[in-house]
């Protein structure tokens, strides 16, 4: 007899349907599946065979043929425990009923439980978009399900539990819970705890309303790391569409929180400067998953230290930082993960800290400082759009008893700023000015004659590329929304251009 029932599997970002067809025939025992499993997928038959006797179900002494199609993509995870020991309950008889409507998530347990999954939301999409009226889940992964509106997502945590219900004899509810984007922000480092670095500050605030990238470089104790754990708390709230694509994203990744239908706040990664280039764009071997910079999607992606991380990590950074996502290529085939997101970067000026110190002097040669800044790549810098120079903090603002700017006055100013930007580009999926295209530079960046030149002079003089070009007016049409213009003047400029000079300073200065 055959059975059939139907399941989900993952390819990067996106869901497949898979197909289970249980063939029980006569012959020599044997347990086999077919269609391209990985290890996880095979061990599936010792999990099933235990969790059906543990529960009282019978295990056929029979040659047992299971397929999992399509049959051309590589089958992940043990989330079709589930759906296999139904599906063998279905071919031997002992549950009756036809579930075409219906698919199936789950890892067994040997005593039945059901365990867990990635990529519950994702799946659940899918089950919406190919017609699926219900999906069946671990109680664990069901909050996440529910998120998605038109399909109804039951949560399970024993197969006798599920069997009960569909054979008619016991109760099993929808989950009904959904997203609350109005939920209060957990409490967050907040800018009015950083004294003085009112320079930093204003560059800081200038990122976020425009999703720059930035560089904080200074020296040790200076409040580089102080600022940058505090951007998120100046973040415009996110949108639900940026809000699904996140959770999906951590979804995949296995580190969505227990009970959490979706992030509604953005994230902040901030990976050890010791991780590889695979563990910052993403990789592996049986499965492709998303790096540090895709579960930093929509968020922060802070490097601190920069110059100690690896060659290959740091070059790595450079193409998803232009694309917003990231490709990663394998024998087998490619995935893309989208990556939109902030870098925001933080070094020392040399290896004792203390170059181009106002007060202290660098101990360093000029060999030492030239190879410890030559760890950043010019290509890498030209991406950052602002460098803020993180000065010594003066005794006089330490000691003072006068409370700075909170981040929530900081945010409103970034708010208004974000809505001039949704509002010029509207229906063009561009969520802020750092996301704008070279082509759409001419249209919203109009200037004055006196903004034009000084901007040319600049140019010349700096000897800037195309890209630091594009960067500058980018920033600079920023600033004219902080403050309110819909013309970019001589004086937004000068502030754009002032935060590309720190690599005149230390890069190219004479030592």
């Amino acid at each position: 007899m055959v059975a059939r029932l139907y399941s989900f599997g993952l390819c990067g970002m996106e869901a497949f349907v898979v197909t289970i067809e249980v063939d029980i025939s006569k012959g020599l025992p044997g347990f086999e599946i077919v269609g391209l499993p990985d290890a996880a997928v095979r061990e599936s038959r010792d999990r099933v065979r235990s969790a059906m006797k543990n529960c009282g179900y019978d295990f056929p002494v029979s040659r047992i043929t299971m397929n999992l199609a399509p049959a051309d993509i590589k089958k992940s995870g043990p989330l079709y425990d589930l759906p296999l020991l139904l599906s063998m309950l279905c071919a031997t008889g002992q549950l009756e009923g036809e579930w075409e409507d219906s698919a199936f998530l789950g890892e067994l347990s040997l005593t039945g439980e059901v365990r867990p999954v990635n990529g519950v939301l994702p799946m659940a999409i899918a089950a919406k978009e190919h017609g699926f009226r219900r999906i069946f889940v671990p109680r664990q992964n069901a909050a996440e399900g529910a998120a998605v509106e038109g399909i109804q997502v039951f949560g399970v945590s024993h197969v006798k539990e599920l069997t009960a219900f569909l054979s008619g004899a016991g109760p099993l509810e929808p989950v009904s819970q959904k997203p609350d984007f109005n939920v209060e922000r957990e409490p967050q480092p907040d800018f009015c705890d950083v004294k003085g670095q009112q320079g930093a500050k204003r560059a800081l605030e200038i990122a976020a309303a425009g999703g720059h990238n930035a560089l904080l470089i200074g020296p040790p104790g200076s409040g580089k790391s102080m600022l940058a754990k505090r951007l998120p708390s100046i973040l415009p709230d996110m949108s639900f569409e940026e809000s699904i694509e996140t959770t999906k994203i951590h979804s995949i990744a296995g580190i969505l929180p227990p009970q959490t239908p979706l992030i509604v706040h953005r994230p902040f990664r901030a990976p050890h400067h010791t991780i590889s280039a695979p563990g910052l764009a993403g990789g592996g071997n049986s499965q492709i998953r998303p790096g540090e910079i895709s579960l930093a999607h929509n968020g922060v992606l802070f490097l601190d230290e920069l110059p100690e991380f690896s060659r290959t990590a740091l070059e790595v950074l450079r193409q998803p930082m232009e694309d917003s996502k990231v490709t990663i290529s394998r024998v087998n085939g490619s995935l893309s993960y989208p990556c939109s997101v902030m870098v925001v970067a933080a070094m020392n000026p040399c290896p004792c800290g203390y170059f181009g110190h106002p007060a202290r002097p660098c101990t360093c040669t000029p060999q030492q400082v030239s190879r410890y800044l030559s760890r950043v790549s010019g290509p890498l810098l030209d991406r950052l759009d602002l460098h803020i120079d993180v000065l010594p903090v003066e005794f006089s603002s330490l000691t003072s008893t006068q409370k700075a700017e909170p981040s929530a006055a900081i945010k409103k100013r970034v708010d208004a700023a974000r809505k001039r930007q949704q509002e010029r580009f509207a229906g063009q999926g561009i969520s802020c000015n750092a996301r704008m295209k070279p082509g759409m530079l001419a249209e919203a960046c109009p200037m004055t004659d006196q903004a034009e030149t000084l901007l040319k002079n600049a140019f010349e003089r700096m000897g800037l590329s195309a890209r630091a070009y594009d960067r500058i007016l980018k920033v600079a049409r920023t600033i004219a929304d902080l403050d309110g213009e819909d013309v970019i003047a001589a004086g937004h400029i000068a502030e754009a251009v002032q935060y590309r000079s720190l690599d005149r300073k230390y890069w190219l200065s004479d030592r």
